[in-house]
């Protein structure tokens, strides 16, 4: 019985094919990771989703690891893929994705790591170098052109639940600049998000006052984009 068990941890644990191929594991792992960690940055600097950009930033870097691993396990056997199919088809998210540039920041994070894993490892790093770039690109274009340097959402809850329209009048009332980014309209509360230009603090506390005004139940959320300038 012991030396059975001696030969089981030696099959699992020193398997000479799984020794000769570790330190090419260990090194795409360690690239995963620090692809990983630079993908989140590029999110916190060039995104522009209304949700805590840091945060979720944080999941990109474990992301990639995983799937780096997940692939580097079965990419050799059929009957681990097969596995891991029927392994994740019963895996449910309950998370949702409130917008598209998060999908898509997941999707290259999860491809970075199946690249690594399938021993890709100069295609992956070429391919993630030039999207950046592109990435950057784009925001350099969009800085330029949009103003905006804060985030808005009104949450407004029945009874007197605001509407859009007293939203943006109040907006331009303040002297700011406005475009909707996210509208969602139920029965209970309306929630709308905005892209906003205001010129000082006194603009926003004055937007604030407005809201109340028209609704005490109202609240106001702010996020900093490009600043406030005084």
């Amino acid at each position: 019985m012991q030396l059975q068990l001696q030969q089981n941890l030696t099959e699992l644990f020193w398997n000479p094919v799984t020794v000769e191929s570790l330190p090419g594991f260990v090194l795409s792992l360690v690239t995963a990771a620090v692809l990983g960690g630079l993908l989140g940055r590029a999110y916190v600097w060039f995104g522009t989703s209304l949700s805590n950009r840091r945060l979720f930033a944080r999941n990109f870097l474990l992301l990639t690891v995983t799937t780096t691993l997940i692939i580097s396990i079965v990419k050799s056997s059929l009957a681990l893929s097969l596995g891991l199919v029927g392994a994740l088809s019963i895996v449910r998210f309950r998370a949702a994705i409130k917008e598209p540039e998060e999908l898509a920041f997941l999707f290259l994070a999860i491809s970075v790591g199946l690249g690594l894993g399938a021993g890709q490892g100069l295609v992956t790093v070429v391919a993630l170098v030039v999207i950046l770039g592109l990435i950057a690109l784009r925001s350099l274009f969009r800085t330029k052109s949009d103003p905006a340097n804060l985030y808005l959402t009104v949450n407004s809850p029945a009874p007197g639940k605001l509407t859009t329209g007293q939203i943006l009048e109040a907006l331009a009332g303040a002297g700011a600049r406005a475009s909707l980014k996210r509208f969602d309209d139920g029965p209970e509360v309306l929630r709308a998000s905005f892209r906003v230009d205001f010129s000082d603090p006194g603009r926003l506390e004055q937007f604030s006052r407005k809201m109340r005004e028209l609704s005490p139940a109202v609240e106001i959320t702010c996020l900093e984009d490009g600043g406030l300038n005084h």
